[in-house]
């Protein structure tokens, strides 16, 4: 009887796990913009004062992914850019990406 109770717990946090994250719409606070950057919080607040797009809201700072994403681009060089997340297709991005170069030698 232990057993199957043992079971049918592992089985629950499996699940658990395995539920696909909801999209994030917003990012609420530096170690959320900054996660999302993959950068220390240090950083990205270097970067907002560099003009990097947030929104104030109170004593708390948000910012939209893709506003990141765009703005990244903007500051690589024009080529769009977007932070890997678990739900994107990175052989679809780097095939984005060399077609970018490809279509830049030509010019």
């Amino acid at each position: 009887m232990k057993a199957k109770k043992k079971l049918a717990k592992k089985v629950a946090k499996a699940q658990r796990k395995a539920r696909p994250t909801p999209p994030v719409t917003a990012l609420k606070g530096w170690q959320q913009i900054s996660a999302f950057l993959s950068q220390p919080v240090s950083v990205a607040q270097r970067w907002a004062k560099d003009g990097m797009p947030l929104k104030r809201q109170g004593r708390f700072v948000t910012a939209t992914p893709e506003e990141l994403n765009k703005w990244l681009g903007r500051e690589v060089g024009c080529e769009p850019v977007q932070v890997a997340t678990a739900d994107l297709d990175l052989s679809r991005e780097l095939k984005r990406g060399l077609a970018f170069v490809r279509q830049q030698k030509k010019l």
